[in-house]
């Protein structure tokens, strides 16, 4: 059976991870690499070690599966740039699978190329890549959301467990909403330690102690989501429904920093909701 070539456009943190973890897979074979920098391109081919560093569109040469690991606002005017160099290109039969890697944007962002028969699909890996060394370490076991054409999911899941991730599928009308969760579960989270620590300075407590506070809290509480559930983990003020602490005590947060002070009235808000409920009130599907 032949290799699948594979074409990377984005050389950047994610694109040098994908190609890290690819060259270790006998079945595919790295091609053409094209990023904004031909500096980058070529750093990406010598640290995956295989592939081919290009300037521009027009040396790119046809590949079986095509990856766009490119800044969002990017995937639709790079789609529009490849679908441009290779219409008349490639014969009716021949349907490359493209999949870009945005957390927020449906693989119809790359509508240009749909209109060349190419199968099309996105792929969000659930880990944060600040590293590709490190990541391609974490990878195993990672999930990873993937929606698109039905066609193109078979390989595309077929790659990913290849290099030991779990895909799993997403609805397409809300790649939106799944992003925005990933958002609440990991960047907010760092959002809400930073706003502690700085109330915990300006109550006067040592940094170091902060530190400490942070860490046992921060891991006592992921411990707890983790094996109770959020509804059963919830603990505090707004949980017990003490409403003159809750009151009091969004007042002073408010006279500390007004936008903290309109969170924490917001958060417990939801959080008496979680006690009462067991949920944010949020629907699970707003369509007929």
């Amino acid at each position: 059976m032949s290799k699948i070539t594979v074409n990377l456009v984005g050389a950047g943190r994610v694109g040098q991870t994908i190609l890290g973890l690819l060259r270790s897979l006998p079945d595919y074979t790295i091609q053409d690499v094209l990023s904004a920098r031909l500096a980058s391109a070529r750093n990406a081919i010598r640290f995956a070690g295989a592939g081919r560093a290009v300037e521009n569109y027009t040396e790119l040469n046809p590949a079986d599966m095509w990856i766009l690991a490119v800044p969002d606002s990017q995937i639709a005017p790079v789609s529009a740039r490849i679908a441009e160099g290779f219409g008349g290109r490639e014969s009716p039969e021949n349907r490359p699978v493209a999949f870009h890697c945005s957390g927020f944007f449906a693989s119809d962002q790359m509508s240009p190329l749909r209109r060349l028969g190419w199968q099309l699909a996105s792929v969000h890996p659930v880990l944060t890549i600040s590293d590709p060394e490190i990541a391609i370490q974490q990878f195993e076991g990672v999930y990873c959301g993937i929606e698109g054409d039905a066609s193109a999911l078979e390989p595309v899941r077929h790659l990913l467990k290849a290099v030991g991730a779990h895909p799993f599928q997403i609805k397409t009308e809300d790649k939106s909403l799944y992003h925005a969760a990933a958002v609440f579960s990991n960047n907010f989270t760092v959002v809400l330690q930073a706003i502690a620590r700085e109330a915990w300075a300006a109550a006067g407590v040592p940094d170091d102690i902060a530190k400490e506070l942070n860490a046992k809290l921060l891991q006592a509480t992921a411990e707890n989501v983790i094996a109770q559930g959020p509804g059963n983990a919830l603990t505090g003020p707004a949980s017990r429904g003490d409403q003159f602490v809750v009151a009091q005590q969004g007042n002073d947060v408010r006279r500390w920093n007004p936008s903290v002070g309109n969170l924490y009235k917001d958060m417990s808000a939801l959080a008496m909701m979680i006690a009462a409920q067991g949920t944010v009130g949020g629907t699970t599907d707003n369509r007929d």
